[in-house]
C-alpha cells in the first residue's frame, strides 16, 4: 500500500497536526469485517480476517468459505486509499505453497495462519497509513476461473485502530457542558431574581445547542468520511443517547414485550453477530480493535492450516498446527442515516426514543432530588438562624424552582425529542413505545405552547398600560416565572424564542421525516438553518454583544457545516478524495470553534472572580438613591450635620413657616363672622355664635391654646403663642 507524497503530506499536516489521536491499535493494519461485492459467486467466503504488524512484518490471516465446483483461480488484489487505488496485484493461489487449494476443491474450506513480509516489501507502507485516525482504505480481492470469468468478489475496510472516536473527547465535552451549567448558575445566583439580568454568552444552552448541532449533522443519509463519522459520535450525549449495555438489555426486554421484533434489532445482535457497513463502504464491529490487537499473540510461527471438509493440513513451519478463534464470523448489517449514528454506539435504532427518554427521566430524578435537599437544608437553616434574603426566595418557591427547571429541560431537549419521536414512529416496532413517544411529544408541545401564550399575554397587557412589552424584563414576579425564555434577548425582541423553537421542531421533522434520503435532508437543512441565521443578523437581538457575536458564529458554522454535508451527497456524484478532505475540513473547523468556546467559558469564570457583579452594583446604587432621597424629606428636629464638617444641612422646608426669624408666629388674623344658616335666619332666631357671644371670644380662646400650665416658667399671660426657639429658622 502506498500514498502519493502530495496526499501524505497534506494528510499528515492536517490529521497529525491538529487533531486527538487514540493509540488503541500500535503499528498495526487489520481488516474490518467484509462484504460480497458479487451476486451469484460460485466461491462464497464466510470469514475473512487479516492482520498485519509492522514491528515484526507477520501477517496473520484467517480466511474460510465454500466452492460449488472444482475449479482453478486467480486472484487479483486492488488496494484503494481514500477513494485512490494504490496497490494492484495478480497471483495463483497455488504459487503461495497452499497446494490444497489447487485447485479450489468443491467443499467447505478455511485457512489460518502467519507469514512474514520480506523487509524490500514492508517498506513500502508509510508510516502515516498506521498513525492516521479513521485510516479510509479498503482492499478488494476478485477470484477469476479458468475462463477468466469472475467466481468470487470480496471487499474489506483496512484499519490501523485510530480513531476519532474516543472517549477522552466526550468527557471534555461532557466537562465543558458543566463547566457553562455550573457558570450559568452562579450568574443566576449573582443575580439575585435581579429583572432584566442576562447571562454572560456561552451559556450551558447554547454549548448544548451547539454540541447537538455536531451530533445531527452525523444523523444524515449520506456516505460520511469515516474520519468526520466516527468524530459526530463523540458528541451523542448532547443528544441523549448514551451507550450503556444494561439499559440496552431493559429496553430490548420492555420491546419484546410489547411486540418487538429482536432478531436483528436488539443490542446482542449488534454486539455478537452483526458486522455493520456503512454508506461509504466501511465496516466495523464491537470491539474489533481490541480483539485486532489481542489476535497478534494467537500465532507464533511461520506457516498456516488448510481445512477442507473438516480434513486440516499444516503448510509450512514446524509441523505444528494452531488455531484461532472466529473473529469475523459476523453478519453484514448494513445502516445508514440515524440507524447508522446509532448502532455505531451499540444502540439499536429501534431503542433510540426509549433509551432518550430513560435518560430523561434520570435527570429529572435528579433535579427533583437536588431542590427537595436545598429545600431541606434552608428550612433547617431558617429555623437556626437567619438565611440571606436572596435565599429565602428559593426556599419559598421550591415547587416554581423545579417547574422551572424542567420546562427549562423540555426547551433544551425538544428539536432532538421531536427528531427520536418521529423516529420512533416510522421506524420503531415496540406500540408501548410509539405511546409513549406520541403522549410525550404532545406534553412537551403544550407546556411549551402554554408559556407561549402566557408570555405573549403578559406582553400584550403591558402594551395596552405602558405602550411596550419591557414590563417583561422589569416586573419581577413576571421576570421570575418567564425570563428562561427571553432573558438574554433585548426588550424589543422578546417573542424571538417562538422562531427558536419551531427551529428545533422543523430541524427534528427534516431529520427523522426524511431518513434515507440525504439530499432532501442535507437541503432541508441548510434552508432552516440560512433562515435562521438571516434572522439573527437582522436583529440582532442578543442584549450582551459577546452573546451577539458567538451566537451568530455558531450559526455561520452550522450552515457551513450543512453546506459540506452537502459535498458527501451520493446524487451529486463528487469523489471520495474531496470527499475525504472535506470531511477534515469539518472536524477542524468545528474543533476550532469548540475549543474557542471553551475559552470563553474560561474567561467568563475568570472575569466573575475578579470583576463586581454589576446586578449587585446596580442594586446597591438604588439604594443608595433612595436613602438619600429618604433623608432629603425629613423635617429634622436637630440640626443635621455632614461627616467631617460642623455647618449646619438647611432643611428643605423651613421649621417655622408662618413666623419670624426666630420661630415666633404673629397674632392670629380676626376671622370673618360666617353666615347664619338659611334655616335660623328664616325662624327669626340669633345664630350660633351670635347666641355665643362674639368673636372676641372665638380670639380669646384660640390664645389661650399656647399658654403654659402652671407648671410652666412664669410668663406674661398675655403672651403670644411661639413654638419652641430650636435655631432652625437661623439656618440661611
Amino acid at each position: 500500500m502506498a500514498f502519493s507524497r502530495g496526499t501524505a503530506r497534506f494528510l499528515s499536516f492536517l490529521l497529525l497536526g491538529l487533531l486527538p489521536v487514540s493509540v488503541l491499535g500500535g503499528n498495526i493494519l487489520s481488516t474490518s469485517g467484509f462484504t460480497i461485492c458479487q451476486n451469484n459467486a460460485t466461491v462464497q467466503v464466510t470469514k475473512l480476517n487479516v492482520t498485519y504488524n509492522k514491528d515484526t512484518r507477520i501477517v496473520n490471516f484467517d480466511v474460510a468459505g465454500s466452492s460449488n465446483t472444482v475449479q482453478n483461480v486467480t486472484a487479483t488484489m486492488i488496494v484503494s486509499a481514500y477513494g485512490q487505488q494504490v496497490y494492484t496485484n495478480t497471483f495463483n493461489p497455488c504459487d503461495t505453497g497452499m497446494a490444497e487449494m489447487c485447485p479450489v476443491p468443491a467443499a467447505s474450506f478455511a485457512s489460518h495462519g502467519q507469514q512474514t513480509i520480506p523487509q524490500e516489501y514492508a517498506d513500502k507502507i508509510p508510516s502515516i497509513a498506521f498513525s492516521i485516525p479513521n485510516l479510509d482504505s479498503t482492499v478488494k480481492m476478485t477470484l477469476q476461473g479458468d475462463g477468466g470469468e469472475d467466481v468470487a468478489c470480496i471487499e474489506s475496510m483496512v484499519g490501523n485502530g485510530q480513531t476519532l472516536h474516543i472517549a477522552a473527547i466526550s468527557y471534555a465535552a461532557v466537562g465543558m457542558a458543566a463547566a457553562a451549567l455550573v457558570l450559568s448558575a452562579l450568574s443566576a445566583l449573582a443575580a439575585g431574581g435581579h429583572p432584566g439580568a442576562s447571562t454572560p454568552s456561552p451559556t450551558f444552552g447554547e454549548v448544548i445547542g451547539w454540541f447537538q448541532s455536531m451530533a445531527t449533522n452525523g444523523m444524515l443519509s449520506v456516505p460520511y468520511p469515516s474520519v468526520y463519522r466516527s468524530f459526530t459520535a463523540n458528541f451523542a450525549f448532547s443528544t441523549g443517547l448514551v451507550p450503556w449495555g444494561s439499559m440496552q438489555v431493559a429496553i430490548d426486554n420492555f420491546r419484546a414485550k410489547t411486540g418487538g421484533n429482536l432478531t436483528e434489532d436488539s443490542y446482542q445482535y449488534l454486539d455478537n453477530n452483526a458486522t455493520l457497513v456503512f454508506q461509504n463502504g466501511a465496516t466495523t464491529s464491537a470491539r474489533m480493535a481490541r480483539r485486532a490487537v489481542s489476535s497478534i499473540m494467537l500465532w507464533a510461527r511461520d506457516g498456516s492450516t488448510v481445512t477442507v471438509n473438516g480434513t486440516s493440513t499444516d503448510v509450512g513451519g514446524s509441523g505444528e498446527s494452531s488455531s484461532s478463534p472466529s473473529l469475523y464470523s459476523k453478519a453484514d448489517h448494513f445502516v445508514s442515516g440515524i440507524e447508522a449514528y446509532s448502532e455505531q454506539l451499540e444502540i439499536p435504532e429501534a431503542n433510540t426514543f426509549m433509551t432518550l427518554l430513560l435518560i430523561w427521566a434520570i435527570i429529572v430524578a435528579v433535579i427533583i432530588v437536588f431542590i427537595l435537599l436545598l429545600k431541606a437544608i434552608l428550612e433547617a437553616w431558617s429555623m437556626f438562624g437567619n438565611i440571606p434574603r436572596s435565599m429565602e426566595s428559593w426556599r419559598k418557591r421550591y415547587w416554581w424552582r423545579l417547574a422551572k427547571s424542567l420546562t427549562s429541560l423540555i426547551l433544551l431537549l425538544y428539536g432532538v425529542w421531536t427528531l427520536y419521536c418521529i423516529y420512533q414512529f416510522t421506524n420503531g416496532d415496540s406500540w408501548a413505545a410509539k405511546v409513549l413517544a406520541g403522549i410525550t411529544l404532545g406534553l412537551f408541545t403544550l407546556v411549551l405552547a402554554w408559556y407561549t401564550w402566557q408570555i405573549h399575554s403578559k406582553a400584550k397587557e403591558y402594551k395596552k398600560l405602558e405602550g411596550d412589552a419591557g414590563k417583561l424584563y422589569e416586573e419581577k414576579e413576571t421576570w421570575i416565572k418567564y425570563n428562561i425564555f427571553y432573558e438574554n434577548y433585548k426588550k424589543r425582541y422578546w417573542w424571538l424564542f417562538v422562531p427558536v423553537i419551531v427551529y428545533g421542531f422543523a430541524k427534528g421533522c427534516i431529520i427523522a421525516g426524511a431518513n434515507g434520503h440525504g439530499l432532501i435532508q442535507s437541503a432541508g437543512q441548510l434552508i432552516v438553518e440560512s433562515l435562521m441565521l438571516g434572522l439573527l443578523l437582522w436583529t440582532r437581538p442578543f442584549q450582551m454583544m459577546s452573546g451577539q457575536w458567538i451566537n451568530i458564529l455558531v450559526q455561520i458554522v452550522r450552515v457551513i457545516s450543512v453546506g459540506c454535508i452537502l459535498v458527501f451527497v451520493e446524487e451529486l456524484g463528487i469523489s471520495q478524495t474531496t470527499k475525504t478532505i472535506t470531511g477534515i475540513v469539518l472536524v477542524v473547523t468545528q474543533c476550532v470553534l469548540t475549543a474557542l468556546l471553551a475559552i470563553l467559558l474560561v474567561v467568563n469564570a475568570l472575569v466573575n472572580c475578579i470583576r463586581e457583579n454589576p446586578h449587585r452594583r446596580a442594586r446597591k446604587e438604588r439604594e443608595k438613591l433612595k436613602l438619600e432621597r429618604d433623608l432629603d424629606n425629613l423635617t429634622p428636629l436637630e440640626p443635621m450635620q455632614n461627616k467631617g464638617s460642623t455647618a449646619y444641612k438647611a432643611p428643605m422646608v423651613a421649621g417655622a413657616p408662618f413666623g419670624d426669624n426666630k420661630g415666633r408666629y404673629g397674632p392670629v388674623p380676626a376671622r370673618a363672622q360666617s353666615p347664619a344658616p338659611s334655616s335660623e335666619l328664616d325662624l327669626g332666631r340669633p345664630s350660633r355664635f351670635a347666641r355665643e357671644g362674639d368673636d372676641t371670644r372665638l380670639m380669646s380662646s384660640a390664645a389661650s391654646m399656647g399658654r403654659r400650665t402652671e407648671r410652666s416658667v412664669s410668663r406674661s399671660p398675655d403672651r403670644e403663642p411661639t413654638l419652641p426657639d430650636v435655631g432652625l429658622g437661623r439656618g440661611y
